[in-house]
C-alpha cells in the first residue's frame, strides 16, 4: 500500500486544522440571555411565519429563547429601521427581505441604509411566484396566448398587485416591459385582496406566492401559466418558467434572510450563520418550506449579499426603463 507524501501529509493536516478552527469560531460566540428576531411585517405575513418557523430551532441551538418581534408598518420600512437602530450586540436579528432592501430604497427616501448600516447573516429562503388568471375573465391556457390577448386590447386586461412598490407590483411591471404589454394595475392594500378579487372576476390576473393558490389551482377558481423565476417550482412542476413560457430574460423572484445591525461582533454573525445551515438541513424545516411554496437558501453571508446588490441593480434598471414611480 502507498503511504502518502510529506507534502500531502501536510496538507491534509492543514485542512483538518482549518475545519477545527471553523468550527471553533462558530461556537465562540453564545448568548446568555434572550434574543430575538425583528420582523418588520405583521403577524401571520408570509415573513412572520418564516421568521417563527426559523425561532424555534434557534432557540434550541443557542440554548436561548429567540422570540419574534413583529413591527409592522411602512412597507416594512419602520421594523427595518428600528432593526437598524438596535444595539449591535448579536441579540437583534432583523427579518430582511427584497422588498426593504432592495425596491423601497430606489423608490422613496428610508431612514436606513440597506448596506452601509446591515451585516448579512443568512439567506434563509428564496420565493417564486405564480402568474394565475381567473379562467373566465382570460381565455388563454398559456404564457403566449395571454400576451396576443392583451396586445389585442391595450388596458383592457387589469392585474392585481398587493400594492404600489410591492414585489408582486414589480413582477408585473417586468412583464409589461419585457413582453411590450399595456396591462392596468391594480394596487391592493394586500396580496389576499388581490387575490380575492381575481377569485371573483373583479381583477382578471396576478403574481401571487404559490401556498396562496395551491387549493384554487386544484378546484379551477384560477389557472397558472407561469412561475416568475429561472427554476420550476417542485409542487408545481408542470407549470412553465415565464422565461420557457415566452418571456426570454424574466427572472423575478422574493428572498427572505437574516441580517444583523453593522459593528456587529463577527463571531455573532459566523455562529448564527452556522446554526442557520444547519436548520436548512432538517427534514421538517425542508419539508415546511416546500409546502409554503419556497425553496431553501442557505450558503455564507456573502451569498445574501450578492442577492442584495444583483436585485438592486437589477430594479434600479427597471424602474428606469419603465419609469416606474409610486404615489
Amino acid at each position: 500500500m502507498r503511504t502518502p507524501s510529506k507534502l500531502v501529509t501536510r496538507l491534509m493536516a492543514l485542512a483538518a486544522a482549518l475545519a477545527f478552527s471553523a468550527t471553533a469560531i462558530a461556537q465562540e460566540w453564545a448568548p446568555n440571555r434572550p434574543m430575538k428576531i425583528l420582523v418588520p411585517y405583521t403577524a401571520g405575513a408570509g415573513a412572520d411565519i418564516t421568521a417563527r418557523l426559523v425561532a424555534g430551532h434557534l432557540a434550541t441551538a443557542l440554548g436561548q429563547p429567540v422570540i419574534v418581534d413583529n413591527k409592522g408598518g411602512g412597507g416594512g420600512i419602520i421594523g427595518t429601521d428600528a432593526g437598524a437602530k438596535s444595539p449591535p450586540d448579536g441579540y437583534t436579528l432583523v427579518w430582511g427581505s427584497d422588498v426593504a432592501f432592495t425596491i423601497n430604497p430606489l423608490l422613496q427616501a428610508v431612514p436606513y441604509d440597506p448596506i452601509k448600516d446591515f451585516e448579512p447573516v443568512s439567506l434563509f429562503v428564496n420565493l417564486p411566484m405564480v402568474l394565475v388568471v381567473n379562467p373566465q375573465k382570460v381565455a388563454a391556457n398559456n404564457v403566449k396566448e395571454l400576451i396576443a390577448l392583451v396586445k389585442a386590447k391595450p388596458g383592457f386586461y387589469s392585474i392585481a398587485s398587493a400594492g404600489n412598490g410591492s414585489s408582486h407590483h414589480f413582477a408585473a411591471e417586468f412583464l409589461r416591459f419585457k413582453a411590450g404589454v399595456d396591462i392596468l394595475h391594480v394596487p391592493y392594500r394586500g396580496a389576499a385582496q388581490g387575490l380575492n378579487d381575481v377569485l371573483g372576476g373583479q381583477a382578471d390576473m396576478m403574481f401571487i406566492s404559490p401556498a396562496s393558490v395551491l387549493q384554487h389551482l386544484k378546484t379551477g377558481k384560477v389557472k397558472a401559466l407561469g412561475m416568475s423565476t429561472s427554476r420550476r417550482l417542485p409542487n408545481l412542476p408542470d407549470v412553465p418558467t415565464l422565461a420557457e413560457a415566452g418571456v426570454p430574460g424574466y427572472d423575478v423572484g422574493i428572498w427572505m434572510g437574516m441580517l444583523y445591525q453593522a459593528n456587529v461582533p463577527k463571531a455573532a454573525i459566523t455562529r448564527v450563520n452556522a446554526e442557520l445551515s444547519k436548520i436548512l438541513e432538517m427534514p421538517e424545516v425542508k419539508a415546511r418550506i416546500l409546502d409554503l411554496g419556497y425553496t431553501s437558501g442557505g450558503g455564507t453571508p456573502d451569498v445574501l449579499a450578492k442577492r442584495i446588490a444583483s436585485d438592486t441593480a437589477m430594479y434600479r434598471k427597471l424602474i428606469q426603463d419603465a419609469k416606474i414611480k409610486i404615489d
